[in-house]
């Protein structure tokens, strides 16, 4: 039979990334304690055309992430799999974004009842010349407008907001999921909760009050507390205020290499 992705193209045009979207598999995500979560993947993983080639072979990206399915999967587990791949195709370079959602047990701030909470995450690798990670979690926050305070004789907006960090390591370190979310979500005005009742809602509601901060100020904290982990090589971070006033949001954003 014919093999037309081989077949030579004569416009002379190399693409960045060809490959397969929208695969959706179960894998397994380690925990910080150990345990083992079973999340339900979105990927996307794709290689480098050469301008020679008519196409690449669908097939095998589906056979190389089938073999992954239902496995323990982690940094080094995408290097494996972006190798495997690399190998498969001939490509120079192959990329993979994984994303899922991830749940962790977190205990209201008075009441101590618990729930699951829900994260976004993305396990995000690049391989080339040497393997890139980057790990990214959107983590949910509540903030209140110092402004709005200010001016009011009484009470002040507020907004639920996302918080959405991606991190690169330094070789030879990583944080956990639960540990990068550790560190994040202490900037906002206030901590979202799965469970309250209503001694929590007013420790919520009075913290937030207390701890006013516009979208730049949820940024710039962040900024100086990642430039002092030292695992960290790279970040970029970025907050969205679902303004509850306006018909409009508020954005801030921040990426530096360390």
């Amino acid at each position: 039979m014919k093999d037309v992705q081989n077949f030579y193209d004569e416009r002379g045009i190399a693409l960045q990334r060809v490959g397969v979207k929208d695969v959706h598999l179960p894998f397994y995500i380690k925990m910080q304690n150990g345990d083992f979560q079973s999340v339900l993947a979105d990927i996307c993983l794709t290689v480098a055309l050469p301008h020679q080639f008519k196409g690449t072979h669908m097939s095998r990206f589906i056979e190389v992430l089938n073999q992954w399915s239902q496995q323990p999967i982690s940094n080094k587990e995408l290097q494996s799999i972006l190798t495997d791949i690399r190998d498969r195709t001939g490509a120079q370079k192959t990329h993979i974004d994984l994303k899922f959602k991830y749940f962790l047990k977190k205990a209201a701030p008075v009441s101590g009842l618990s729930g699951l909470l829900d994260y976004d995450c993305l396990f995000s690798g690049e391989l080339d010349k040497d393997f890139q990670f980057v790990l990214g979690v959107t983590i949910p926050v509540t903030s209140l407008c110092p402004c709005s305070k200010e001016i009011s004789q009484y009470g002040a907006h507020n907004q639920r907001s996302n918080i959405k960090v991606k991190v690169k390591f330094r070789p030879g370190y990583f944080l956990w999921i639960e540990e990068l979310i550790k560190i994040i979500e202490v900037h906002a005005s206030s901590q979202v909760y799965p469970l309250l009742k209503r001694e929590d809602e007013k420790f919520v509601t009075e913290s937030a009050y207390d701890n006013a901060k516009f979208v730049e100020d949820v940024i710039r904290d962040l900024v100086l507390t990642l430039r002092a982990q030292q695992k960290i090589a790279w970040f970029d971070i970025e907050c969205t205020n679902f303004e509850s006033i306006h018909n409009h949001n508020a954005y801030a954003r921040h990426s530096e290499n360390k």
